[in-house]
């Protein structure tokens, strides 16, 4: 049986049951289903799922709210989205894929075609995950596995805080995180109670380490923090 996990949110329940079917016919034995927006949100971030099958139109908060607030939090950032739904005009696909879905599908659709698709997203999933392990950053370089942080060859003395900020601001570098959203990315329970102004020490005491190389963590005044979005040229 295959033990991932595949999150359900759509309220018609007809739709549902024909999905978890399939799923289980295809080997899938983890499945949740939700009729809600809220609870959708609430199951992705405490079940954290492997894939997510999202319907457009929902009570309480619609499909493309959902993916947002998903897509906006650290902890559920990463999960594919694949948006299932009536809505088939070229908008409505154009705005579900740009919130951050990673595929599209409309009802009515094909049962074996929705597998595949799933196992599709699955496979970039593991992919992209692998390919992390060692992640650059122009002249950083950083191994999550190892805990370990190079800057131009040389080891990096960082608390288990500094590294986990400098992690996850070099995994999307251009996007602004607030102190809150730094907060909640970081993980253990020694960090329940870090106050949104000891993000400012954090960064303070990351950007003495980095030395010159600090320059490319920009403060977004009022809002929080970034890494220095990176031009096609270093992207290689």
């Amino acid at each position: 049986m295959n033990s991932k996990k595949i999150l359900i949110i759509d309220d018609e329940t007809e739709i549902c049951e024909l999905i978890q079917m399939t799923l289980e016919m295809n080997g899938f034995s983890q499945i949740r289903i939700v009729k809600d927006g809220k609870s959708g949100i609430n199951a992705a971030k405490f079940w954290l799922p492997d894939v997510i099958l999202l319907d457009l139109m929902l009570p309480e908060l619609d499909g493309l709210k959902v993916c947002k607030i998903l897509k906006n939090n650290p902890e559920t950032a990463d999960i594919p989205i694949i948006m299932l739904t009536a809505k088939d005009t070229p908008t409505d696909i154009v705005v579900g894929l740009e919130l951050g879905a990673s595929d599209y599908i409309t009802k009515p659709f094909n049962n074996q075609v929705l597998v595949a698709r799933i196992r599709t997203q699955l496979r970039q999933f593991a992919s992209e995950q692998a390919s992390t392990k060692n992640i650059r950053y122009k002249s950083l370089l950083i191994n999550e596995e190892e805990f370990r942080a190079e800057l131009d060859g040389v080891h990096l003395d960082l608390t288990k805080t500094e590294f986990d900020i400098l992690l996850l601001l070099v995994k999307s570098p251009g996007r602004v995180y607030t102190r809150a959203q730094i907060i909640s990315s970081l993980k253990n329970g020694e960090y329940a109670d870090i106050a949104d102004r000891s993000i400012d020490v954090q960064i303070l005491n990351l950007r003495r380490k980095l030395g010159d190389f600090a320059a490319n963590i920009e403060t977004i005044r009022g809002v929080g923090y970034r890494m220095q979005q990176l031009t096609s040229g270093e992207r290689g």
